[in-house]
């Protein structure tokens, strides 16, 4: 969501297309139904502020606990 540059409210995405992996272009229409102005934005990539996990770095989590809830007593477990 961006804000209307004319009267400040909130516009929503007509359409938007991918410029480059790390650009978008996007079209915006104002939700003020009296100012309805269209506008294009470009966003970018400015800035990555974590990369991701490397699977080597990545040590694989315990297999979770199996618990078994059994409601009928330990004589009557249904298989």
């Amino acid at each position: 969501m961006m804000r209307c540059p004319v009267c400040r409210h909130s516009s929503y995405t007509r359409t938007s297309r991918y410029l480059s992996e790390q650009t978008k272009e996007a079209y915006y229409q104002c939700q003020n139904i009296e100012c309805s102005c269209t506008f294009k934005t470009r966003e970018s990539v400015e800035h990555v502020i974590r990369q991701p996990l490397t699977p080597e770095t990545i040590s694989a989590p315990p297999p979770p606990e199996r618990r078994t809830l059994n409601r009928y007593g330990n004589n009557n477990r249904l298989h």
